[in-house]
């Protein structure tokens, strides 16, 4: 297939998305809770699609079999069934509390809700810079994904710099223009797309090859570790780890976390969360099993390639291989505008707001609503700069960002279901954790891990033990006491 061919597939799927987008605009009223929340109607489908297609993107098209294809696909347990679970339990646990919340005080971020609940301001910028912090990463992760994915379809003809400006430029457009409502929509269309054309490429690899008796067959052959369940780097510490910061981790992205205000009934929620696990285990077997069967299929992956665009160039034809790679593209790009509509809702809620109240300027919706375009475009053109330096594998990348926020977790559970929580004990808990994370990630001096067990784990109970220790010998400011509302009623709309 001709290489402009493939670029009018990539394109033309990535302009669909973009008219999707534009059809929501219409629609879009100018108001800072629409821009963010679509005004918090979210029904069950729309909810759990935008939920799955912002998260699982670019790990699931490029991460995730690159590890199956290198170690084996025993991580189908940590992603598709282990975090499938956790997240599924938080949703529940988290976001029902936090949707119930948000219909009684009209919160858009966790750190206004935070705020609110200790009185603090100070608290609700560290929570703001925090996500923004790791927010950071994991928008490179979709431009680097974006980059490598065109370099490796066209043979090098499309530059790595060109793919990461690519789909920079789409989601900058499509963010500024649709916001949540218009992510959502796409989102919808996007998730289903990835799940659908994830089995086709399996079914479509397998018939190639002879079947899964025979890709196995081969794989045993080329490397039989990664056939033997319990492999010597899968350890159960390890398993644990990764499930653990990534569950947690996952209920503290912005992008997925302002999804349990965006829902529009708490049946919709509940519906959500139930489903979830099912829709992990659906996207991730195939996905990881086309790693882990490209090992023994003599394809050759370079050191910093990845495996599912080679195998789907080899082994499908050009149209089809397009067809995906624009999907896995517009997959990116729908987690990178969630992602960047919520680090501007951070910015704008938890920072810009703030500080505007205390200066007496105005603060506006619709002044808000222009900020936070601004902030779209000011922080996806500082990931794309930064991501063109290629600093890390998209591993590396999304493994630092998931425990980065997984920090959060604990010390949020707390102040969520035990009234005792006092500022002075969340804010340490979540300081400590984070200073803890950040050492072991940047510097020598704290380990990575401890007898099996990840740093990022270790800081979160660092965390959680901060937070209870600090708060059991602190008193509630007048300022708290106010705002210990979690044994209201909790009857939300249905």
């Amino acid at each position: 297939m001709t290489l402009p061919a493939q670029l009018g597939i990539v394109v033309g799927y990535l302009v669909l998305a973009l008219l999707i987008g534009l059809s929501a605009y219409r629609l879009t009223e100018r108001t800072a809770a629409d821009f963010y929340l679509a005004s918090r109607t979210l029904g069950t489908v729309v909810l759990l699609f935008t939920t799955f297609a912002t998260l699982l993107s670019a790990f699931t098209f490029f991460a995730g079999p690159n590890i199956a294809y290198h170690e084996g696909p025993e991580w189908i347990l940590v992603m598709g069934l282990m975090d499938g679970i956790i997240f599924a339990i938080l949703w529940y646990a988290i976001g029902y509390k936090q949707w119930l919340l948000g219909q009684q005080y009209d919160y858009v971020t966790l750190g206004e809700m935070l705020g609110d609940r200790f009185g603090s301001g100070l608290l609700r910028g560290i929570i703001a810079a925090v996500s923004l912090l790791w927010l950071f990463p994991y928008v490179m992760l979709q431009q680097v994904g974006a980059g490598t994915a065109l370099e490796t379809l066209t043979d090098g003809a499309i530059p790595y710099w060109a793919g990461a400006g690519l789909i920079t430029a789409f989601m900058i457009l499509y963010v500024v223009l649709a916001g949540m409502r218009g992510i959502a929509w796409t989102d919808t269309l996007q998730g289903a797309f990835m799940l659908v054309a994830t089995w086709i490429a399996m079914l479509w690899l397998l018939t190639v090859v002879g079947g899964p008796t025979s890709a196995t067959a081969a794989l045993e052959t080329e490397a039989a570790a990664h056939v033997a369940l319990g492999s010597d780097h899968y350890t159960p510490q390890w398993m644990l780890s990764r499930a653990l910061v990534i569950g947690f981790g996952v209920a503290m992205f912005p992008q997925v976390n302002q999804r349990f205000f965006a829902a529009g009934s708490r049946t919709v929620l509940k519906r959500s969360f139930a489903l979830w696990p099912i829709l992990c285990v659906l996207l991730f077997v195939p996905s990881f099993m086309i790693g882990a069967w490209a090992h023994g299929l003599d394809v050759t992956v370079p050191a910093d390639g990845n495996v599912f665009p080679i195998v789907l160039t080899e082994f499908t034809p050009g149209w089809f291989a397009a067809l995906v790679i624009a999907g896995a593209m517009a997959a990116m790009m729908s987690s990178s505008d969630s992602m960047l509509l919520s680090g501007s809702s951070y910015f704008t809620r938890d920072l810009y707001r703030p500080l505007a109240e205390f200066s007496s300027r105005d603060v506006s919706d619709r002044r808000e609503d222009l900020l936070a375009r601004i902030g779209v475009v000011v922080f996806a053109t500082a990931a794309f700069l930064v991501s063109l330096v290629n600093p890390a594998t998209l591993f590396e990348l999304g493994d630092a960002a998931f425990s980065g926020f997984a920090q959060l977790a604990l010390p949020v559970l707390a102040a969520l279901y035990w009234r005792r929580t006092t500022r002075a004990g969340i804010g340490a808990g979540i300081l400590l954790s984070q200073a803890f994370y950040l050492l072991s990630h940047f510097a020598t001096v704290v380990p990575g891990t401890y007898a099996g067990w990840s740093a990022g784990v270790v800081g979160m109970a660092l965390g959680l033990a901060a937070t209870v220790a600090v708060s059991l010998v602190t008193t509630p400011a007048a300022a708290e006491r106010r705002a210990l509302y979690f044994d209201r009623n909790e009857t939300g709309a249905e």
